[in-house]
């Protein structure tokens, strides 16, 4: 494992999964002899908030989603837990995703922040104020690895890095639920989507994945296992196919690896109609094409296939409950398998104190939500986030004593500020870029230029259409020292189903950017956006660029507080930025290849109308208002014994520019002969400092063979005698270079 994430002292991602509670299991134990096979049947069931009914509750019913009244909820418990025949409580959930009712930035921005403290904040205040509704449980984090911005939920991950992502995944789930997930101000984690969801074909939401067992294990799963390994207690299964095998009917991901190797004792849920989703089409509509996963010819078969893949929960669909009694007596289920997921679901319930504390508190429901230090801490956070792009001439950060005009669609806009999965937050409570800046400077004027309206259906006319408005906005910069131009997506734009197969600037937000650049004025432009974009347009004609991503309930204010200077931008890209939408996928830890990109050459591995092999913008890329420099990296040791060895990495970091900042140390490795090709590099180490002009910082790392060690094609751990080729720097372009030697070695080696 590696240290230096975070303080810099020695950390591991990995910790020890307490061991079941022998009390916990004898109430299980004396449930399950109780149960008749309709009340297992009806714990395997959850209901969305638009299913549920009293006669549901009194039935045994087992969990319900996305009922967020707090009324509702302790009714629905109070029925339960009194009317039902062994008084089993309900377990409620919900999709807080980056909060709650204090919504902080979305969780690829938070990645970018390169500093679990900002998920840590994130987690900590959206499990308290989940909790105080009677929400126990929720459908977050999402450890999705991608490399898709034509994607929509890339929003809700961590990017294209699984290092990242199980650093971020870990500090989430150990924020979220603490010690003990039964306190008042906790929830239970559900990491999902397991698995392979993030890499669909074509970047189409629900579409299939095919991966090699390598690909799966290095690239995929990591992120899950930290948070498994931090103590998530809840696993959703993905809608997509993963070599053939649906993620709810998977075998191998849900149990052969999730339960019985990382000895997972929670429970799996599928997501919202996988299960139903495993069958074939109805005949009448075969002609049309399929319209399942057709590994299951019909509900009953749907639900054993599931089951006994290891899906202990069924979303919304009711296979499983509708047939079991059926599917026990031809033996297409096993009661011993029933009995496992009840066993599953109710340690989770005792594990959450619902059967202690199971109603829901109404009078300290407003003493735990939208708090004033909550917001300044998501204020904090979202300029922790944003990502400096460009700054020519040092246009930002721009003056307090001279006027500023607010041009752009985004740029009066609460609504979109709050981004995808916003929880309960409202648009009235969201700070708009106008607002925050005006509060700073109030020699600040707005005008919109063209509109942008957040829809259910795309609708192009929503999108900036015309330029009607150009000559208002053209006037204002003309009237103004200095330009803001907000520019963007609408926050429907990302998120499920949202697939875009063109990444410019929706509309003519482009055009609207080349007349305010015609004025003269230095234009700063803000993104607003759930993905990485194509800006070439957009670089060339700003003098500054600012990803602030969709920051949340303080968007306003914390943007004003990165343009006027309050606070030095020093996020850093947790995804690479194409050139092209044709680029796609690109990513900094591709694998090697016997021709690579070289655009002084024909027959190589390259894009022949694109003058270059990288990205616009690569991994880990990010400036700031001051200058630093990475270097002197050395290491304690040229050799690393395999079995149990250790080397050191050590940096510096020195601020060489003339104020206070942020830089992000990071650390690569390569492994250049191997018996499978390894990536160019793969990032296993980062920490963000806050150094004074003039100040230096040594970071230092602890690689171990658990870094240096992949997984092949039969799901071996192996870790291979050789050099390891050491990157530091402060992006995944990182030139400080260094070598060393594993020795020992080999296949076999335990999980790490």
């Amino acid at each position: 494992m590696i240290a230096g994430t975070g303080a810099g002292d020695d950390q591991e991602l990995a910790v020890t999964r307490a061991p079941a509670d022998r009390g916990i299991e004898q109430k299980i134990d004396r449930l399950l002899r109780q149960m008749t096979v309709d009340e297992k049947l009806q714990q395997v069931q959850l209901l969305s908030d638009g299913q549920i009914t009293d006669q549901d509750a009194k039935n045994g019913v087992g969990g319900v989603f996305s009922l967020t009244d707090p009324a509702k909820i302790d009714h629905y418990q109070h029925v339960a837990v009194q009317q039902s025949r062994l008084h089993i409580p309900i377990l409620f959930a919900y999709d807080t995703i980056h909060g709650y009712r204090t919504t902080f930035p979305v969780p690829l921005a938070e990645a970018a922040a390169f500093d679990p403290v900002v998920a840590t904040d994130d987690f900590t205040i959206s499990a308290r104020e989940s909790a105080a509704v009677g929400i126990k449980q929720i459908y977050a984090p999402m450890v999705d690895v991608s490399h898709e911005p034509r994607w929509g939920r890339i929003v809700e991950g961590s990017g294209e890095d699984p290092y990242l992502g199980s650093v971020m995944a870990a500090a989430k789930v150990r924020a979220a639920q603490g010690n003990n997930y039964a306190a008042p101000d906790k929830v239970v984690t559900s990491v999902k989507h397991l698995a392979g969801y993030g890499l669909a074909e074509g970047g189409r939401d629900y579409n299939t994945t095919d991966v090699s067992e390598s690909r799966l294990r290095n690239l995929i799963l990591p992120p899950f296992k930290a948070a498994i390994d931090a103590g998530s207690d809840t696993v959703m299964c993905s809608f997509n196919s993963i070599s053939g095998s649906p993620g709810c009917a998977n075998p191998h991901t849900e149990t052969d690896i999730l339960k019985n190797e990382w000895h997972f004792d929670g429970f799996v849920e599928s997501d919202y109609t996988a299960v139903d989703e495993l069958r074939a089409c109805p005949p009448k509509n075969r002609d049309e094409g399929p319209c399942g996963h057709g590994i299951a010819a019909d509900g009953p078969s749907a639900g054993a296939a599931a089951l006994n893949a290891g899906t202990d929960s069924e979303m919304v669909s009711t296979n499983i409950r509708d047939n079991g009694k059926q599917l026990l007596s031809t033996g297409q289920i096993s009661m011993n398998r029933l009995n496992d997921a009840v066993r599953r679901i109710l340690r989770v319930k005792f594990r959450a104190g619902l059967f202690d504390h199971p109603y829901v508190d109404q009078s300290k429901i407003a003493s735990q939500t939208l708090q004033p230090a909550d917001r300044a801490k998501a204020r904090a956070d979202a300029a922790k986030t944003m990502v400096l792009l460009k700054n020519d001439n040092n246009t930002l950060p721009l003056d307090p004593r001279k006027s500023v005009a607010v041009i752009g669609p985004l740029g009066d806009d609460q609504h979109d500020m709050l981004g995808p999965w916003w929880g309960q937050g409202q648009d009235a409570d969201a700070v708009s870029v106008y607002t925050g800046i005006k509060a700073q400077n109030p020699n600040t004027t707005f005008t919109e230029g063209c509109k942008m309206v957040d829809a259910d259906l795309y609708d192009p006319a929503n999108e900036c259409p015309d330029d009607s408005g150009f000559a208002d906005a053209v006037a204002a910069a003309k009237n103004a020292d200095q330009v803001v131009l907000a520019l963007g997506e609408v926050r429907g734009q990302g998120g499920e189903a949202e697939v875009r197969s063109d990444l410019d600037l929706p509309g003519r937000q482009e055009d609207l950017l080349d007349a305010i650049q015609a004025t003269g004025k230095p234009v700063t432009v803000v993104l607003f956006n759930s993905r990485p974009l194509t800006l070439g347009r957009v670089v060339a004609n700003s003098a500054a660029l600012v990803e602030a991503w969709f920051p949340g309930i303080e968007a306003g204010n914390s943007v004003a507080d990165v343009l006027f200077g309050a606070a030095n931008p020093g996020g850093k890209l947790p995804v690479s930025f194409p050139r092209s939408v044709g680029q796609v996928p690109i990513y900094y830890n591709h694998d090697p290849t016997g021709r690579p990109c070289d655009t002084s050459q024909k027959y190589d591995s390259r894009y022949r109308d694109i003058d270059s092999c990288d990205p616009l913008f690569p991994f880990g890329y990010g400036l700031s208002y001051t200058s630093f420099k990475v270097d002197n990296l050395r290491l304690n040791t040229h050799q690393m014994n395999a079995r149990n060895g250790s080397v050191q990495v050590s940096m510096d970091v020195t601020n060489t520019g003339s104020r206070t900042g942020d830089d992000v140390a990071q650390l690569y490795i390569h492994d250049p002969v191997a018996s499978l090709e390894q990536p160019v590099r793969r990032l296993r180490g980062f920490q963000r400092v806050t150094l004074k002009a003039g100040e230096r910082q040594t970071v230092t790392f602890r690689l171990d063979a658990s870094d240096v060690g992949f997984y092949d094609n039969s799901g071996k751990f192996t870790v291979e005698p050789g050099e390891i080729d050491v990157f530091g720097g402060d992006s995944s372009t990182a030139d400080q270079t260094d070598q060393f030697q594993v020795t020992g070695g080999g296949r076999g080696w335990s999980t790490p």
